[in-house]
């Protein structure tokens, strides 16, 4: 005779004996204790949660001879019965094999018949899988059921369930077990079975189990088959964590180490686009993702890192290869293959890849401007004149023709201070206060103390007199004036340093040529930085053409009509 499974042994009985559904039991006792059990119910949940076992527990509470306070005695011929499988009063129904409209009317006229209990409980499992005619037959008898007859319907995928059916039921929502309540269960029942198991064993069947109770038993009868102690093998996380890291070293030893252990490629295949499901519904509609709290959270994490959209490509290329291993001579190849392209995203030119490519840079950009704030590069200075070439700033972000951009590292300097002076060097500083007649000597070094926009403006201006602590500059132009006061108080600061006094500044406007100032330096309009003038090139000499001649020229044989009469 063969030995029970674990997860039969060890099918919760009563409502007390059911993990993890607390919600679920609490909704249902009360129920029976008040006299106020529905004729419909709706359990849906992963698989493995306890939908059907609630279900049966149910029926015995429902004709229990000797229920108290919501939970059945479990003595009584009617709950043994149950637990036999051999009650009149309860009938099992698997919709997804049964899902015509004849299975649908048969039920129903066995739902019409008498029964020896108070109640007869018709479940039925993966009611998702009902045709549209057995959904049709079966809901005029769920909208008005006999009064001895209760309906509890259970699914995995409550969505496919019509909207019809949905509305005249209970509907309960089962969860997968925490990690560590599971872990709890699975040494309880290794202590009550007197198992001999190690603990490294029952981790890694907890996470073999990903919540779900009857896997888990599963997985732990197979690691008692094997002698207590599991083998290791290679995690799914492997491959998640190579695609974050563009590491194909780390892809191709992940698929080898699995093969090894004896993975078929194909299986593999589908349990890495399973668990990128899940890493793409914590990224869209995290309440869909059916895991445990902690290995979701982990999954949501590593969705982050990667972005949706290399989680979508991942999927789209992988599914790619599920549909060409059929017919592959070396499935593994194909996965391998796949495993590389979607971390070494260069290899590829499709539109996902490069999509992906593109997002990665924008959040690296992203990441650098929060950290250090706006990016700015100085404009090139030719070393032979000191000033700023013309197209300076293009060129410095620009590379040359034939010539590989690089990354530079951009030095940020930090934000001067309101009180922080200009530095001006220990050799201007003064021994003994200048005369006024000595401040057109000193101007020179007080221009070249300054930062390199208020000594572009100054160089521009000249020493016209100082007369009674008063000193009168001389601007090419009004609009100069105006731009060299924003930085007036700079310049006074430094003049009484290096002269040893405070002076009163008055601007007039030179009388000199438009385009030379009074000290003979160039006159600009943009004072962000002076120009190389001699990088400039001549305009081309002759007569320049009117555009009445261009266009004359442009229609041949037109005439042109003066209407100005």
């Amino acid at each position: 005779m063969a030995t029970q499974s674990l997860y039969r042994r060890y099918r919760p009985r009563r409502f007390a004996e059911l993990k993890g559904q607390d919600h679920v039991v609490r909704a249902l006792r009360n129920a029976v204790i008040n006299n106020r059990e529905g004729q419909a119910y709706l359990f849906s949940g992963p698989r493995g949660t306890g939908k059907t076992s609630t279900a049966r527990i149910l029926a015995k509470v429902l004709n229990c001879e000797k229920l108290k306070d919501g939970e059945p005695c479990g003595k009584c011929n009617s709950c043994l019965s149950i637990d036999a499988g051999s009650s009149y009063d309860v009938l099992e129904l698997d919709a997804a094999s049964n899902n015509g409209v004849d299975n649908m009317r048969d039920l129903i006229e066995r739902a019409a018949l008498g029964n020896p209990g108070r109640h007869r409980v018709f479940i039925l499992d993966e009611v998702h899988m009902l045709s549209k005619p057995a959904e049709a037959a079966l809901l005029k008898t769920l909208e008005e059921p006999p009064d001895h007859v209760v309906f509890v319907l259970a699914t995995t995928d409550p969505q496919k369930v019509s909207e019809t059916i949905r509305s005249r039921t209970q509907h309960l929502q089962f969860h997968l077990l925490p990690l560590q309540e599971l872990k709890e269960h699975v040494r309880w029942v290794v202590s009550d079975a007197k198992l001999v198991v190690s603990e490294d064993a029952i981790d890694r069947v907890v996470q073999l189990g990903a919540g779900s109770v009857r896997d888990t038993l599963s997985a732990l009868e197979l690691v008692v088959a094997s002698g207590g102690d599991v083998e290791e093998q290679i995690s799914l996380d492997e491959f998640i964590e190579a695609f974050i890291d563009h590491d194909p070293g780390r892809a191709l030893a992940a698929v080898g180490a699995a093969v090894q252990f004896g993975a078929d490629p194909r299986a593999l295949t589908e349990d890495v686009v399973r668990y990128l499901r899940d890493a793409f519904l914590s990224l869209m509609a995290p309440e869909l993702v059916q895991l445990p709290k902690e290995r979701a959270e982990i999954v949501g994490d590593q969705a982050r890192r990667m972005g949706a959209t290399g989680v979508v490509r991942a999927i789209e290329v992988l599914g790619d290869v599920l549909i060409e291993i059929r017919h592959a001579p070396d499935a593994r190849l194909l996965l391998e293959v796949a495993v590389v392209k979607l971390t070494r995203q260069n290899l590829s030119a499709d539109v996902a890849s490069l999509m992906a490519r593109i997002e990665r840079l924008e959040s690296g950009v992203t990441a650098i401007r929060d950290s250090t704030g706006p990016i700015s590069r100085p404009s090139l200075v030719d070393p032979t004149t000191g000033r700023t070439k013309l197209g300076g700033r293009a060129s410095a972000t620009m590379p040359s023709v034939g010539q590989t951009a690089r990354p530079t590292q951009t030095e940020v300097k930090p934000e001067p201070q309101p009180e922080t002076k200009p530095k001006v060097s220990e050799a201007a500083k003064p021994t003994a206060v200048i005369g006024d007649a000595e401040i057109k000597s000193v101007w020179s070094e007080v221009v070249a103390a300054q930062k390199p926009i208020v000594r572009a403006l100054y160089s521009a201006v000249t020493v016209n007199e100082c007369k009674d602590g008063v000193l009168t500059l001389g601007a090419p132009s009004e609009m100069h004036i105006t731009k060299s006061n924003e930085h007036l108080q700079t310049l006074i600061e430094s003049l009484h340093k290096i002269a040893g006094k405070k002076l009163e500044v008055k601007f007039v406007v030179a009388a000199a040529k438009r385009g030379k100032s009074a000290s003979g330096a160039p006159e600009q309009d943009d004072y962000d930085a002076v120009e190389d003038i001699s990088e400039t090139t001549k305009a081309p000499t002759g007569k320049v053409s009117s555009p009445i001649d261009e266009l004359a020229k442009a229609f041949p044989g037109s005439k042109i009509i003066d209407d100005k009469k």
